[in-house]
């Protein structure tokens, strides 16, 4: 296969991976969507559980208001009834303090009462209402978690679609190529292929050794940038085939002897600290 078939190839290829890995990352951050959904269903579910703890607490506190209430009400018809069989001022002045302190009792115990009486009123309706709250949340949810279903699918089927494609480029290229072809693609913001200008790599914007370009230019094999290890092609600059080979400041082909494949792989790990990783 000619080498200007390949790099056609790879660049269609690379269109595709780009829109394949695209779809896959936002099939990943698609569900992410529901996470403040299910943060509030969560919060008022806690709420709502609450607000029934708060209820049945007031209501303990009603009942025993009542009893309480009843006790002194007692208190002060028992003594009242008293009140016709005294027959000193001793029996008197005892028998109204204890007539005052029951009334004072409850008096004070009806005040109670009431405050717990609305408290529960209060309580009732805000538990009605985040009840309600909860099954509109609930519904809303389930419908969204449909949608988001389908949404899935219907780009997992783009996907497919996708790879088909890829299956009828990829099967004359070279897998390790194809490999990291597609490894660059991830982290290098869809871009695997890019042209060198002069003696510029395009992807980086890194000077390249004039015998580094002049290989590139030739065209004879796959190039990988020592720099971003993008794969190379030769695209003729503006200022023409003079400056290809006239760069000061490109070096020589002997600079990157030491640059082996580790030293690639060192770079891709570099530049993948500062791209977010699909795959992870």
């Amino acid at each position: 296969m000619a080498m200007d078939e390949i790099f056609d190839r790879l660049r269609t290829l690379q269109d595709i991976l780009s829109q394949k890995i695209h779809l896959e990352q936002e099939i990943q951050e698609i569900p992410k969507m529901l996470v403040t959904q299910e943060e509030l269903l969560s919060r008022l579910k806690r709420s709502y559980i609450e607000r029934n703890l708060d209820y049945e607490r007031a209501k303990t506190s009603e009942s025993e208001f009542k009893n309480l209430l009843a006790e002194a009400e007692g208190n002060r018809e028992k003594a009242e009834k008293n009140m016709d069989a005294i027959s000193t001022q001793r029996e008197y002045e005892a028998l109204d303090k204890e007539i005052r302190d029951a009334s004072e009792k409850e008096q004070q115990y009806r005040k109670d009462l009431q405050r717990e009486e609305r408290l529960l009123a209060d309580l009732d309706a805000q538990i009605k209402q985040s009840d309600d709250l909860i099954k509109q949340q609930e519904t809303e949810l389930a419908d969204r978690r449909k949608g988001i279903e389908a949404e899935i699918a219907d780009k997992k089927k783009q996907v497919d679609a996708l790879v088909k494609k890829e299956k009828q480029i990829t099967p004359d290229l070279d897998s390790e190529v194809f490999f990291k072809f597609e490894r660059i693609i991830r982290n290098k913001m869809g871009k695997g292929i890019v042209a060198i200008k002069g003696n510029v790599c395009m992807g980086c914007h890194m000077i390249l050794p004039a015998q580094f370009a002049n290989m590139v230019h030739q065209g004879e094999e796959i190039v990988f940038c020592p720099y971003c290890s993008r794969i190379l092609f030769y695209e003729e600059s503006e200022q023409g085939e003079e400056e290809f080979f006239n760069s000061d400041d490109s070096g020589s082909l002997s600079d990157l002897e030491d640059m082996d494949e580790d030293d690639i792989e060192d770079e891709e790990e570099e530049d993948e600290k500062v791209n977010v990783d699909y795959e992870e």
